[in-house]
């Protein structure tokens, strides 16, 4: 009888994976080195102790993942991670500055984001938008990774009885000695008591759930620095087909429709508080939220315009490439016009009826979308738009930590405040549930307008004295 030899096909060292070999492999036998484990742990330490009780704690945080990538990653980082390195904490210290909820909340947020963003090395729209979903798409691959990693941890010997020894001795003789020293020094014991976490049962809880999670994101972080995703290789390659003619007939149509928009509606964009007094049956809330979803329009028109533009007309000739900056150039231009208005429009509602969160929020946002239109015309001056996703993204955060060191609910408190003194006018209530970043500027009211801010009691405006439900006073 005749045998058969039937060759054995080595196994991949790539697992499966929905983006592709040579996109995000599953690497099969991948697991995190040491100092991934051991960072990992002390930074879920470090928030387990900070995050609760100290206003330094997303920051000190922060400080510890940087620590643990640059300890497991060979190498040096580039400029560019240095800058994401830079802007990451510079976003995690906003929550030791600010005690804005909604603030702290958009800045802790934005800073994973732009560190899983610059740790995944994108360029492209495609790769950051991808780069900006990593952490919904990471637990399972970390898990399988420290499963490996824990799986090849030698627990034979007397090295772990050892370590637990020691680690037993050296809490012991620190508490002995710090109970102490507390003993004898009323100054270090109230020191000693401002740093040191209560431990009562919810405490412990909370703090192995942060403890947990704390350590989890440092090893995710530390994944994606030593297996970066190569996202931007799913972008659309580009495909130029279009020629001139073809592109610059509804271009130009659309440029020429713009013009004359704005020729049409210089009184409306412009004319202030005298236009909306003098059309019936317009108001200012309706015409500051109409110049804003305007603004929401174009931009979202504007922007697919040029990116199908750019996308497909043909550069190789001159007059294409002179053509492409022309009208794209103007259709920025125009955009801006449309820009300036609504910013005009938000500042004349924020004169008449206050300024709250939501209405700098909305203007922030507008004096982003308009460094957009900037940067496209730099791009289209160039006819280089390779740096541009990163562009962006920076002015998103720079606009965020601009907002940050704006101190917005003080700049909002000031604000009111100062209409206030000129109007008689003021929303107690939205006024009172501001953060305590606007108690300074709150202390600037007179004696019987506070107590109806911290409600307190009745305000007296006029002549009269009002409740604080008083539309006199709060404005509906």
């Amino acid at each position: 009888m005749s045998t058969i030899d039937i060759p054995i096909q080595p196994r991949s060292k790539h697992g499966r994976s929905v983006w592709g070999p040579r996109t995000w492999p599953v690497l099969r036998y991948s697991q995190p080195p040491r100092a991934a484990l051991l960072g990992s742990a002390l930074a879920g330490l470090v928030g387990a102790v900070t995050l609760m009780d100290n206003t330094f704690g997303v920051l000190v945080t922060a400080v510890a993942f940087v620590v643990v990538v640059l300890a497991a990653r060979r190498g040096r980082l580039s400029r560019w991670e240095w800058g994401g390195v830079a802007g990451a904490l510079a976003l995690a210290s906003v929550s030791a500055l600010r005690a804005a909820e909604w603030i702290v909340t958009m800045s802790t947020t934005l800073a994973i984001v732009v560190a899983v963003v610059v740790l995944s090395r994108a360029w492209t729209w495609t790769g950051i938008t991808l780069g900006g979903l990593l952490p919904v798409l990471l637990p399972v691959r970390v898990a399988r990774w420290i499963r490996r990693g824990a799986g090849s941890i030698d627990l034979e010997g007397p090295r772990p009885v050892r370590a637990g020894m020691v680690a037993a001795v050296t809490i012991a003789l620190v508490v002995v000695f710090a109970a102490l020293f507390g003993a004898a020094d009323k100054r270090f014991s109230d020191a000693l008591g401002a740093v040191t976490p209560e431990f009562d049962a919810a405490s412990i809880v909370g703090r192995i759930l942060v403890f947990v999670l704390t350590a989890a994101g440092a090893l995710a972080v530390c994944y994606v620095a030593l297996h970066p995703p190569r996202f931007d290789r799913l972008a659309p390659s580009p495909r130029r087909t279009v020629q001139l003619w073809e592109w610059m007939i509804p271009l130009g149509a659309v440029v020429a429709l713009f013009v004359v928009f704005v020729g049409f509606q210089v009184p409306t964009l412009f004319g202030g508080q005298g236009h909306v007094a003098t059309t019936e049956g317009l108001t200012n809330a309706e015409y500051a939220r109409q110049g804003f979803w305007q603004l929401l329009a174009v931009t979202v028109l504007t922007l697919f315009v040029i990116a199908v533009t750019v996308a497909k007309a043909r550069r190789k000739d001159r007059g294409d490439r002179i053509a492409l900056r022309a009208l794209l150039g103007a259709l920025c231009l125009l955009s801006l016009v449309i820009v300036a208005s609504a910013l005009h429009r938000m500042s004349l509602y924020e004169q008449q009826y206050g300024y709250t969160t939501l209405r700098l929020f909305v203007t922030a946002v507008e004096w982003w979308l308009g460094s957009v239109f900037v940067l496209l015309l730099i791009s289209g001056a160039r006819m280089s738009g390779r740096w541009l996703p990163r562009a962006v993204g920076v002015g998103a955060v720079l606009t965020v930590l601009t907002l940050a060191a704006l101190n917005p609910d003080a700049y909002i408190a000031r604000h009111n405040v100062d209409r206030f003194e000129q109007t008689g006018r003021i929303d107690t209530s939205y006024v009172g549930g501001l953060s305590s970043d606007a108690d300074a500027e709150l202390e600037r009211l007179p004696d019987y307008v506070r107590p109806c801010v911290q409600a307190r009691g009745p305000v007296f405006v006029g002549d009269t004295w009002h409740l604080c439900t008083d539309p006199a006073v709060s404005v509906p």
